[in-house]
């Protein structure tokens, strides 16, 4: 099995492989086994889910520290805090428009074809401890904008990255980076020691991506097995919505954002497919992001604008949460014939605005960011979400995928802005 491979003499240009060493072709050979084995031989295939998960967890254990060093990398190299304070700006404002885009998205297309219409649920015909692990987290997420901020600063130093909590990660690695540059003449050897960390924690994911191909195969074969396709066809109107909704913000405006930025969306989906079908058949964007960060650079994007705006995209610019988002939760006030009004309907998305950033690294997060959502609003019902338990996984896929095709869209365009592309590496790709 293989993957992209870099090194400091050729860390910028790809590496051309026979299409058959390819790790996209491969990982499509895993998901199409695994489809084929969860659906002649479903009890088999269920027990193929540990290769999927082991293969998640590994690369979730490599997640925070790459995010911890490129931070601290792409802050420590820069002139001075004003960039970090620029770039940083620029991202999260975007972030916001492109976000607040899905979601309205997602409110019109459920309200134009209302996918719950017509179900004519009542809650007491469901049994909600089925949803009782969802509902346990709702007191983490954040009720408003001061425990947003207040959950962000952990506990102790350690703490953030023994729960993996990214945002916490995200606040420190900040901080560090700012002491680094105050740092006075250490600065220059404590950057050259992050950079030999960040240069092994990318060979050790160079290593877990071998297993790339089976952890897809284990995580397609346990879907399919445990839920069948009879599951699709019955919540189908649901999932047409969400895959069908999410298509349209990909062309319509993440390609209009590329047009406008100068580049073809379309060429940088075919280069980043190795990634995209990674995901495909994880169901997570996290597994991406390391080889992402690479390609970003080869690219042409700087260290510095990589470095910060693809770990904060990670954390608040989550489109394909977001549609799926806005759209769960009106096929659960349609399916108990709930009419929202406009108002409520705006008042949710506000809501969503804050909890799905305040849950982006929790697994499962966008189960979970809806059931609070759910529970804040008082005005559908949680039992609700038993109607999604069993498309979720599914409907999961096609998050992950907007989700990580907007954060490359947005780290190119945060590079574009800051002068910090370089067109000519890009050319052959993109351009």
């Amino acid at each position: 099995m293989s993957s992209i491979k870099t090194t400091e003499s050729s860390k910028h240009q790809m590496i051309r492989l026979a299409w058959y060493k390819q790790l996209y072709f491969q990982v499509i050979i895993g998901i199409l086994l695994g489809i084929i084995l969860g659906y002649y031989y479903p009890h088999f295939a269920i027990k193929m889910k540990p290769l999927g998960d082991g293969f998640i967890k590994l690369i979730r254990m490599m997640v925070v520290p790459i995010i911890f060093t490129t931070i601290v990398l792409g802050i420590a190299k820069m002139r001075d805090l004003k960039e970090f304070g620029r770039i940083g700006i620029k991202a999260l404002i975007y972030f916001e428009i492109l976000t607040t885009c899905a979601l309205i998205i997602g409110l019109i297309v459920a309200n134009l074809s209302r996918p719950g219409a017509s179900l004519n649920m009542r809650t007491s015909m469901f049994d909600t401890s089925s949803i009782a692990q969802y509902m346990s987290h709702t007191t983490s997420t954040p009720k408003n904008a001061t425990d947003f901020i207040l959950n962000i600063i952990p506990n102790t130093f350690i703490s953030a990255f023994a729960n993996g909590d990214i945002l916490s990660v995200l606040f420190i690695a900040i901080l560090f980076g700012f002491g680094i540059i105050h740092s006075g003449k250490k600065r220059q050897s404590i950057v050259n020691f992050f950079d030999n960390i960040a240069n092994i924690f990318f060979a050790i994911v160079g290593f877990i991506m071998y297993f790339a191909p089976l952890g897809a195969f284990g995580a397609m074969a346990y879907t399919i097995g445990a839920h069948g396709l009879s599951t699709l066809l019955a919540l189908s109107k649901l999932l047409a919505n969400v895959y069908l909704t999410s298509l349209l913000f990909i062309v319509l405006i993440l390609g209009s954002v590329a047009k406008i930025m100068s580049f073809n969306l379309w060429h940088f989906i075919k280069y980043i497919k190795e990634e995209i079908f990674l995901v495909l058949g994880t169901s997570t964007s996290e597994v991406a992001l390391p080889q992402l960060l690479v390609k970003l650079e080869q690219l042409g994007c700087s260290k510095t604008v990589t470095g910060i705006t693809l770990p904060l995209g990670y954390t608040f610019n989550l489109d394909g949460t977001s549609i799926y988002l806005t759209i769960a939760v009106l096929f659960i006030a349609q399916a108990f014939n709930i009419d929202l009004s406009w108002t409520q309907q705006l008042s949710i998305l506000g809501i969503l605005l804050l909890t799905s950033k305040g849950a982006a690294a929790v697994t499962g997060g966008g189960f979970i960011v809806l059931a609070s959502t759910l529970a804040s609003t008082h005005a559908v019902p949680v039992e609700g979400m038993i109607l999604l338990l069993g498309v979720d996984k599914f409907m999961s896929e096609v998050r992950a995928l907007t989700n990580l095709i907007g954060n490359g869209v947005a780290t190119i365009v945060i590079a574009k802005l800051e002068n910090e592309f370089d067109a000519n590496k890009a050319r052959e790709f993109i351009i």
